[in-house]
């Protein structure tokens, strides 16, 4: 359930405050929201790059037909991709990836941060 929670809340993050923000600060928010939900670390890794890799994939590919603009062609010429798809999978693939480690990094920080008991043998202490 925690891994449904990280995967639609990062998908919101990065779709709705990317415009305003930074790609590293969005990073950051996905690592507090991470920290704060307290997920396991593959949820928190899987849940994070898939939000973040599968909407940059979407907003890279909804500009790029709705403005009907030669840019991404273009680029994967001058890159020597070949078609402008190969050039949509590594914005994914960055994407996930960036997700994947900021979210990551916040729930080994909770764990890291996370109180250790004292007395592990549950006896008195002399």
């Amino acid at each position: 359930m925690k891994f449904i929670s990280i995967l639609v809340l990062s998908t919101l993050i990065v779709v709705f405050v990317s415009p305003f923000l930074t790609y590293w600060m969005i990073m950051v928010l996905l690592g507090i929201l991470s920290f704060v939900l307290k997920p396991g670390k593959w949820a928190a890794f899987w849940g994070g790059g898939l939000g973040m890799g599968l909407s940059w994939l979407g907003q890279s590919y909804y500009l790029s037909a709705s403005t009907g603009s030669a840019l991404p062609a273009q680029m994967a010429d001058l890159m020597q991709l070949g078609s402008s798809i190969y050039l949509f999978i590594i914005t994914g693939v960055l994407g996930f990836l960036l997700g994947a480690l900021a979210s990551l990094s916040g729930a080994l920080l909770r764990n890291l941060l996370k109180r250790k008991p004292n007395n592990i043998y549950k006896g008195t202490i002399y």
